[in-house]
């Protein structure tokens, strides 16, 4: 099954520069396979002991994975997965 997935661009250095590629799989564990496979270093950035970094948001069409399943929640074909690392910091 095919999705599209959007590529943040701090992760794009890992896709050439591409904002979105496309990906197998019928969960969000297989798509990142598949991607990692593609385009090596991805999943490293994504999976952290078996699970979703915690500073990486996975959205399945506007559906956070988190509550949906994490890595087995499910995906179609044509769904779009976006990757939204969180953004923390500032000055005091």
């Amino acid at each position: 099954m095919a999705v599209n997935v959007s590529i943040p661009t701090i992760l794009r250095s890992h896709t050439g520069g591409q904002k979105s590629v496309q990906a197998d799989g019928r969960t969000v564990a297989e798509v990142i396979n598949d991607l990692d496979a593609r385009h090596s270093g991805l999943k490293d950035r994504l999976v952290k002991d078996g699970g979703l970094h915690r500073f990486v948001n996975v959205y399945v069409n506007d559906e956070d994975v988190r509550f949906v399943g994490g890595l087995e929640a499910t995906v179609s074909d044509g769904d779009s997965l976006t990757i939204l690392p969180a953004v923390a910091g500032g000055m005091r």
